[in-house]
């Protein structure tokens, strides 16, 4: 834990080095199945956080994706189109619009998230717990800023 305390730049490249590969080598996995369907990592990254959020705003994934609204707009109508995504005016506010998977969506979600399960899940199963734990607070520390 020492070596620690002094984090030289190097190990700091080899830490961003390492999330790299984990990024690529995670999101490559369902590569296939979203090319057979003529997606990219656009629309991957979009059917993830309607699924995990299902009701999300338009304005509130555009603030989660960190994506302009025109690149959001193009996403989402070819994922409407398909059939995967289906938009529903809130009953509350008329003006905002919200977004759910549709029963194709989440047949497609299942099918990608199976791909990516087998990696994460036996990475995290021959871990021990205090590793998981301490590897998930690390991730969100580096989500949550610079500080």
């Amino acid at each position: 834990m020492k070596e620690l305390l002094y984090l030289k730049d190097d190990q700091i490249k080899d830490c961003i080095q390492l999330l790299l590969y984990a990024y690529r080598e995670t999101f490559s996995d369902p590569n296939e199945i979203l090319k057979k369907n003529s997606l990219g990592p656009a629309h991957h990254r979009t059917l993830h956080l309607i699924e995990r959020n299902q009701g999300i705003s338009v304005n509130e994934l555009l603030i989660k994706l960190k994506v302009t609204k025109q690149s959001l707009n193009r996403v989402l109508r070819e994922l409407k189109k398909m059939k995967i995504v289906k938009q529903i005016k809130d009953e509350r506010d008329s003006r905002r619009k919200l977004l759910y998977l549709d029963q194709e969506g989440k047949k497609f979600y299942e099918e990608i998230f199976e791909s990516q399960k087998k990696r994460i899940f036996n990475a995290l199963r021959t871990s021990d717990s205090d590793s998981v734990l301490k590897f998930k607070q690390v991730l969100k520390k580096i989500i949550n800023g610079k500080k």
